[in-house]
């Protein structure tokens, strides 16, 4: 059984502070709110061996499935089982006020972990450079299958799954500057969703929060964003099974080429009645009425 630890003690997602407003030539003083941004060290525990493996600015919460999720995207460990405990560091020669900001994560004995491989790994594949066919090839060795067919989605489905997000999106009602990334059924009924101030971030607690809930792959679902769609997007989407994934705003070139190289639905932006399909429209059934026009 995976062990978490000290969950419960994460840092708020939102900063409280006082401002000015000005309208019309006057300023007034309010409260308000701010996402909070704070960097998070992820570090592996393997072996008595301890090592750095991503820093990354995030908004505080979910903690644990960032770290769970951004793993299982890089190809690190591939099921729960790999983990054997998640916890805030609390090393006494760690300052109080950055325990918090960084992540323990401890992988059971007896595997094969090359901390040196899983290092050089994360370095390629950040968004710093790497060629798109470079990236594309990385994937196919990692062993990632082309997504099979289904489910079907209707385009009504899909036109409704932009409200139910931000109807979800408690976070950004209160500070107005976080992404969302969210799990829906074929029915398009909210499963799950995840808020941060990354779009990556955001995903990665998503496909942590279905890791550690033993749901995945994520076959029949829907994971919808609350930006653009990028090759990281993707790649944790493919990873986690995803066969349709949904946009508010444009994709990337190098979003669609993953798309279309392994299976995945891909829609843009989705706005009202009316999206973008980029790769993988078979999957989307169109209302009788628009297959006659």
């Amino acid at each position: 059984m995976l062990e978490k630890t000290g969950d419960r003690l994460r840092r708020g997602s939102k900063t409280k502070l006082r401002l000015r407003v000005v309208e019309d030539g006057r300023a007034r003083v309010r409260p308000d709110s701010l996402a909070t941004e704070e960097p998070m060290e992820m570090r592996l525990v393997s072996g008595g061996v301890r090592q750095t493996v991503a820093v990354t600015m995030r908004t505080p919460g979910a903690d644990f499935e960032l770290a769970a999720g951004f793993l299982y995207g890089e190809g690190i460990i591939s099921s729960p089982e790999d983990i054997r405990k998640i916890s805030y560091c609390v090393d006494a020669d760690v300052d109080a006020e950055q325990r918090y900001n960084i992540v323990n994560v401890e992988l059971r004995g007896g595997r094969d972990y090359d901390l040196r491989t899983l290092e050089r790994h994360f370095y390629t594949t950040s968004a710093c450079g790497v060629c798109g066919k470079a990236s594309l090839e990385q994937l196919e060795l990692r062993g990632c299958p082309v997504i099979p067919p289904g489910p079907e989605i209707s385009a009504e489905t899909i036109y409704s799954l932009p409200q139910k997000l931000r109807e979800a999106q408690g976070l950004f009602e209160a500070t107005g500057g976080l992404h969302a990334a969210a799990l829906f059924d074929a029915e398009g009924n909210l499963l799950a969703l995840r808020e941060d101030v990354g779009r990556h971030n955001a995903t990665d607690k998503l496909v942590g929060w279905a890791l550690l809930e033993r749901r995945l792959p994520l076959s029949d679902h829907i994971v919808m964003v609350s930006g653009r769609s990028s090759f990281e997007i993707m790649q944790k989407c493919l990873t986690a099974g995803v066969p349709i994934v949904c946009a508010i705003s444009a994709p990337s070139s190098l979003a669609v080429d993953v798309a279309r190289e392994f299976g995945m639905t891909l829609v843009g932006f989705l706005r009202g009645s009316k999206f973008n399909a980029y790769a993988g429209f078979e999957r989307i059934q169109l209302e009788p009425r628009a297959n006659h026009r």
